[in-house]
C-alpha cells in the first residue's frame, strides 16, 4: 500500500505529497509519525489483508487522535501490485539542484546523506574512477572531466555550489568560473569551498588580482558549514554543509 499525504489544514507534521509504503512485514516512508501514521498503518494492513479500502481519510489530529498539532491531514491510500515500479507512483516534490565538485571523502558522505533529502545533485570530479560503484540516484547526475571548471557554465539555474575537489588549483579555478558566471547570469543559489580561512585569503588575493570586486568576492562561502560544528570527521562535515544548504531561502 502507497499511503499519501493528499491535503492538510493548519498545523500538520507532513507536508502534501509526503509518503510512506505498508507491506505485511515492514514499511518504509513516513507520513508523520505517532498516532496519525500507526492508524494509517493499522488501515493499509487490514486493506492488504482483504479489508474494506478507502481511497481517502480525513484525520483531524487533536480532538481525532489527541494529537497537540492540531491540524487536519487527509491521507491517500493506494494498492500497488506486485513488481510496480513504485517511482513513478511516488509525488515528485520541489529539488533544489547542488552542483558537488569532488568526490573525495566528504564529497563521498555528502553524496550518501543527500540521499535522503530533497536534492537532484550534479556531482563531478576530474577522476572517472572516484566515484562509488552504485548507480546515481534517480534524478542525480555524475560526471567525470577535465579540466573541472569546464561544467560551470552548463550547471542548472539556481544551483548551490560546493568546492571541495583533490586540488587547490582546480578549487581556484572552479571559484573563478562560478564567479565568472554570477558577474554575466547571476543565477547561482550559493558557492561554498570547503578549508581554511587562511585558503581562502590567499584565493581572495589572487581573485582580485583577476580583477573580481570585493563585492563579488563576499558570494564565495569559505568555510562551509553551519557555525557551531567543530568535528573534522567526513560525516560531520557533511551534515553541516547539507543543513547550511537547507536552510537557503528557497528559488
Amino acid at each position: 500500500m502507497l499511503v499519501t499525504v493528499a491535503r492538510t489544514s493548519g498545523s500538520v507534521p507532513r507536508e502534501v505529497g509526503a509518503w510512506m509504503t505498508v507491506t505485511d512485514y515492514g514499511l518504509s516512508g513516513t507520513v508523520g509519525g505517532g498516532h496519525l501514521e500507526f492508524d494509517a498503518i493499522a488501515r493499509a494492513r487490514v486493506a492488504l489483508a482483504g479489508g474494506k479500502l478507502e481511497p481517502e481519510v480525513r484525520y483531524p489530529l487533536g480532538p481525532g487522535l489527541g494529537q497537540c498539532c492540531g491540524g487536519v491531514v487527509w491521507l491517500r491510500f493506494e494498492r500497488v501490485a506486485a513488481g510496480e515500479d513504485l517511482q513513478v507512483r511516488l509525488p515528485a516534490g520541489p529539488l533544489r539542484p547542488v552542483a558537488l565538485f569532488g568526490a573525495g571523502h566528504v564529497g563521498l558522505a555528502i553524496a550518501r546523506i543527500a540521499r535522503e533529502l530533497p536534492l537532484a545533485l550534479h556531482w563531478v570530479d576530474s577522476r572517472a574512477d572516484q566515484f562509488p560503484p552504485e548507480p546515481p540516484a534517480p534524478g542525480w547526475r555524475q560526471e567525470a572531466a577535465d579540466p573541472i571548471a569546464d561544467v560551470v557554465p552548463d550547471l542548472a539555474p539556481g544551483s548551490a555550489v560546493l568546492i571541495m575537489s583533490y586540488s587547490h588549483a582546480e578549487d581556484f579555478n572552479l571559484v573563478a568560473a562560478c564567479l565568472k558566471r554570477q558577474r554575466e547570469r547571476q543565477d547561482l543559489a550559493f558557492i561554498g569551498m570547503i578549508g581554511s580561512r587562511t585558503k581562502w585569503a590567499s584565493f581572495r588575493h589572487r581573485l582580485e588580482a583577476r580583477g573580481f570586486t570585493a563585492a563579488e568576492l563576499d558570494q564565495v562561502v569559505c568555510p562551509i558549514g553551519v557555525a557551531g560544528v567543530a568535528g573534522k570527521q567526513p560525516a560531520v562535515i557533511a551534515v553541516a554543509v547539507l543543513a547550511q544548504i537547507l536552510a537557503l531561502p528557497a528559488a
